[in-house]
């Protein structure tokens, strides 16, 4: 393919002269003056590989235009050889002080003139070969591929000096991208790496790992420097970036040497993810537990699909109890994983990591259809049923096709929707309030039972029992057991069931553990309670008795 040459002279024949010698090898453009070939150069840009430019022109002279391209930095890198008619030092200075590359004299020596030509074209494109492997092209910074090379490097060069590998992190670029669109998204990445560039120095350097994340190189006791300076300027809100762009650090201070380079990066990475939404938390430092949480949740990420396939996800039930008739009333279904190898593994362990992940939507419908699928055996065999909550999570939530799922289930299964309770956290209603809504109404107009789960965990405030459609409120374990703690009259658990009741909602008590529990909560007016107290989670088939032995005892 043909390189492109732009000619800017205001002389016809000179113009025609040089066009003549280039347009054998090169495709050319031509320019009278200046301000012409400003024109075309922008215009152009990606395809000129050189510039022939004559200094004596009206309308804009070869001086201001290479003033003007040498200001800029998208028309910077274009190299230009300067013709004019003296050939003084001073002619030749003059124009590499005002950014030529190279300089000629006339008249033109074609020969002379093909060659310089050729030369500066490959010494350019060379030039911008090691550039695109050294520098990544949007932000400047090296390329990790780069950043890895250096820091092996420093390190083989300096064996005697600590040093430390910083890992930066942009929280919820994704949703900021998807927000406000790539291009803001491109020039927010450019505003971290200026700032993380300006922050640091000469004391280190910068290199860009994927999307938003970002990597530094220290030295240790400069880092830690730094790091108190970033911390205090976060405390202080003094970076105007950091104001409405939440970041987290993780940290690796070099111990092993015999790491590769990218393990030395992946363990910064780790202490990184390690604080991932972690309110007020900014700075991690890797230590060998984060290495074996990471290891144990990329086996429990591996084995997560091929569990549900081979149902080792198993569905508990954990009774709820009538506090006034002490009856069985109900159950709540919970998951549990037995594992072939790992054996009994605690929901604690799993269900955050696939909220993470987005697996949990695939595990909710799975237990979702076991319970009714289960409700549906019992009613054939003529047991008596009770309403049994299942799990809608926030992810669930943006699925356009939940209420047909949940409708199709309880068809399918034959379940009278007033049996199947379907419960929704208290902070997925705070984080989207009109979706929830709209997709809780048509729920219930179906007549689907609603709890709201985890109510007094901190998310809302006590205008939602009166503005959000809901039918049963279940207080959290942790929030019941605070306020039952509280002297009676410093105790908001009676106002807030009163609440409830007033806009015609049951309450649940989670986690009653003890008598005492249970009798405070009476008093309190609240209707239901489940915890160890009353009943332990238990499988389908001993749940299955405690149904029997409760309608024995109506």
């Amino acid at each position: 393919m043909k390189r492109s040459v732009l000619v800017v002279e205001d002389n016809d024949i000179n113009r025609a002269i040089l066009s003549e010698i280039l347009s054998d090898s090169y495709i050319v453009y031509e320019a009278e003056n200046g301000a012409v070939a400003l024109d075309v150069l922008r215009r152009e840009k990606n395809r000129i590989s050189i510039i022939l430019l004559d200094v004596q022109m009206p309308v804009m002279d070869g001086y201001t235009f290479l003033d003007i391209v040498k200001a800029d930095k998208e028309l910077s890198p274009v190299p230009v050889i300067v013709m004019t008619q003296g050939n003084s030092e001073a002619d030749e200075l003059a124009a590499l002080e005002h950014g030529a590359t190279d300089f000629l004299s006339k008249p033109y020596r074609p020969k002379i003139i093909m060659h310089r030509v050729a030369g500066l074209i490959k010494l350019r494109e060379t030039a911008t070969m090691i550039n695109q492997i050294q520098n990544d092209r949007m932000t400047g910074l090296y390329t990790k591929e780069y950043f890895y090379e250096l820091v092996c490097e420093q390190l083989l060069r300096n064996p005697e000096k600590n040093y430390t590998i910083v890992c930066s992190n942009i929280e919820n670029f994704k949703i900021y991208n998807d927000i406000f669109g790539v291009a803001k998204g491109d020039e927010l990445l450019k505003k971290v790496a200026d700032v993380t560039r300006s922050f640091i120095g000469n004391d280190g350097f910068c290199g860009r790992l994927s999307a938003d994340r970002f990597l530094v190189f220290q030295n240790s006791e400069k880092e830690e420097i730094d790091r108190e300076k970033l911390s205090a300027s976060i405390e202080s809100n003094s970076i105007d970036l950091l104001k409405s762009v939440p970041m987290r650090w993780g940290i690796y201070q070099i111990t092993d040497r015999n790491l590769t380079v990218e393990q030395m990066c992946d363990r910064a990475m780790m202490a990184v993810d390690s604080i991932k939404g972690k309110y007020n938390k900014y700075f991690a430092v890797y230590d060998d537990s984060l290495r074996n949480k990471t290891l144990r949740e990329q086996a429990i990420t591996g084995a997560m699909e091929s569990a549900l396939k081979e149902e080792q996800f198993v569905v508990y039930y954990q009774p709820k109890y009538s506090l006034r008739t002490n009856r069985l009333a109900g159950a709540e279904a919970l998951v549990r994983w037995i594992h072939p190898e790992w054996g009994f593994m605690s929901p604690g362990e799993f269900i955050p990591l696939f909220e993470q992940n987005g697996f949990i939507p695939k595990l909710d419908q799975y237990v979702r259809e076991k319970v009714c699928e289960q409700m549906h055996r019992w009613k054939q065999n003529n047991i008596p049923l009770v309403p049994v909550s299942v799990n809608i999570s926030r992810a669930d939530m943006f699925h356009e096709d939940l209420v047909e799922s949940i409708t199709n289930l309880a068809s399918h299964y034959d379940i009278d929707p007033r049996l199947l309770h379907l419960e929704i956290t208290e902070s997925a209603y705070a984080d989207n309030l009109t979706q929830i809504d709209t997709t809780v109404k048509k729920l219930r107009e179906l007549g689907f039972v609603i709890e709201m789960d985890d109510f007094g965990s901190g998310y809302s405030s006590l205008n939602m029992l009166s503005t959000t459609p809901m039918d049963i409120l279940k207080l959290d374990m942790k929030f019941t057991q605070n306020e039952i703690a509280k002297p009676e009259k410093h105790s908001f658990l009676k106002n807030i069931i009163g609440m409830a009741h007033q806009v015609d909602m049951s309450v649940v008590a989670e986690g009653v553990e003890t008598k005492e529990q249970s009798e405070r909560l009476l008093s309190a007016g609240c209707d239901y309670a489940q915890g160890y107290y009353l009943a332990k989670p238990m499988p389908a088939a001993d749940f299955e008795q405690l149904l029997k032995t409760a309608d024995e005892d109506r």
